[in-house]
């Protein structure tokens, strides 16, 4: 039997922390590096354990988009990761719904950047393909980001979205998007 937990990073032990990031290591064939996994960490995470066999992970950490000349509270979703055996049962699908709450409850915007082959998978939980150009505002101002054109992803929660407009997210190290 499943069960599926959400809990913040802070009550994940440190045996939860190294599953979260065998899962991690092991779904991303080893792309998967520190920045990532700094990334992941520091929000709410939905876990999905078979037994003591941790099967499912996705993540929620708060960041800043801007968009429209605003500065959008958003809920960005990382380290969603099914195991390998165990892809195509509804196991990813239950993840992301148990972070719905969590979404739908603190935030003005979902936001995520798609793995490849992913896309369809956010798509069909309702994630629509952001159509306009991505930008990062960077230590040195606005940067364009045109490789996350493609696989930026958003969920909107209320507020209005031009989804072909401007979307410039908050800088950190690695990855930005």
């Amino acid at each position: 039997m499943a069960d599926v937990r959400v809990t913040h990073t802070s009550g994940l032990d440190s045996a939860a922390l190294a599953a979260v990031r065998a899962l991690l290591d092991d779904a991303f064939d080893g792309d998967f590096d520190d920045a990532d996994w700094d990334h992941t960490v520091g929000g709410m995470h939905a876990l999905l354990w078979e037994g003591s066999e941790l099967i499912a992970h996705g993540a929620v950490v708060q960041r800043r988009l801007l968009h429209g000349g605003r500065a959008l509270r958003a809920g960005y979703v990382e380290g969603v990761a099914v195991r390998a055996d165990r892809r195509g049962v509804g196991k990813g699908t239950a993840v992301m719904a148990a972070l719905g709450p969590v979404l739908r409850g603190g935030y003005e915007v979902g936001a995520l950047s798609a793995a490849d082959g992913a896309d369809v998978f956010y798509q069909r939980l309702g994630w629509q393909r952001w159509q306009g150009r991505t930008s990062v505002l960077a230590p040195t101002g606005v940067l364009r980001t045109e490789e996350d054109d493609d696989s930026t992803f958003v969920l909107p929660l209320g507020v209005p979205l031009d989804l072909a407009g401007e979307l410039t997210c908050d800088w950190r190290e690695g990855d930005v998007w």
